[in-house]
């Protein structure tokens, strides 16, 4: 595998105690003080479980993977940090998708995806720099403002912000992606670097751009709330599992379609869970707390477990 930063410089730079929390406060002057998530913060929890593959069973030990059903928490979520965005605003997207695993050993497997196979920068560094030029540029790229310097500096960042997207159908009709790439480690002791990928049994479907500005500003909320109540909603959950020349620290840089794909088995999401304010601001995913078997690869998740509990304590005080 390759490593694209030396991991040495990355654990004293990024994973520094001020950093996370500052992060977290510059999301905040970004989208606005409220006592909610730093970003994410419009979404859905919903409930259900999951049913592992024996292709789960040979990749990795995890015990997750042993039981023939694993309880799950998950909940979909718009990308921007504020509470009331339209569900069809084009800071809606990329969409979110985190699911919490609760093994009957009683630890927890969190995983949080959004719905592009990429992310906008390398590094945690990276990530900070980014939210305090759009914290001290108001949010816009306006000419000449640190927010418009930095896009210039960073054309791949201003590629990633600034492309066109789209409107999904539903929650439940769009893929997501981890771009943390953790290892696998199977009962034979033989190590695998894997990202995740959720792939909709229902397929890939999007609103027509002439569609789109009718829609109504919580209409994912109202669709998967009508889809569930006629049936379960169901993905498959798969391992993409990388070669020799891939970076497995860079979140930036997806790994080719032809890597092989390993179906660990299928997550059925069937009931609406509580959708209190109380609920949300209590449910919190911990990506880089990995259970035995699974191992953090790219340093920017144990950054995000450092970081999560600070917008934790915000959105609770």
């Amino acid at each position: 595998m390759v490593a694209t930063r030396n991991r040495a410089a990355v654990a004293e730079e990024e994973l520094s105690e001020p950093l996370p929390a500052r992060l977290v406060q510059d999301m905040h002057a970004v989208f606005g003080e409220h006592h909610a998530r730093a970003v994410n913060t419009k979404g859905m929890i919903v409930r259900g479980g999951f049913a592992p593959s024996a292709e789960a069973r040979e990749l990795c030990r995890a015990q997750l993977f042993r039981e023939s059903m694993v309880p799950v928490v998950a909940r979909f979520s718009n990308f921007a940090g504020f509470p009331n965005i339209a569900d069809n605003a084009s800071l809606a997207n990329p969409r979110g998708f985190a699911v919490k695993f609760l093994i009957s050993d009683g630890s927890n497997l969190d995983i949080v995806n959004h719905s592009v196979n990429d992310f906008p920068v390398s590094s945690i560094t990276e990530l900070s720099e980014l939210m305090q030029a759009a914290a001290r540029s108001g949010g816009q790229p306006t000419p000449g403002s640190e927010l418009d310097v930095f896009f210039e500096n960073n054309p791949r960042v201003k590629n990633f912000l600034t492309k066109p997207t789209r409107a999904p159908r539903s929650w439940a009709t769009i893929s997501y992606y981890s771009i943390n790439a953790v290892q696998f480690t199977n009962q034979r002791g033989e190590n695998c670097f894997v990202r995740y990928q959720f792939v909709p049994a229902a397929g890939e479907q999007i609103v027509p751009i002439e569609e789109e500005g009718r829609l109504s500003p919580d209409y994912l909320f109202e669709e998967i709330s009508e889809r569930l109540a006629a049936g379960p909603v169901r993905f498959t959950w798969y391992a993409q599992v990388a070669e020799d020349s891939d970076a497995i620290d860079d979140p930036a840089t997806a790994w080719p379609d032809d890597r092989r794909r390993v179906p660990l088995g299928t997550i059925t999401i069937d009931q609406l869970g509580p959708n209190s304010p109380e609920a949300d601001r209590a449910l919190v995913f911990l990506p880089g707390s990995l259970p035995p078997g699974i191992e953090v690869a790219d340093p920017m998740l144990t950054f995000r477990n450092a970081a999560y509990p600070y917008s934790f304590a915000e959105r609770n005080r």
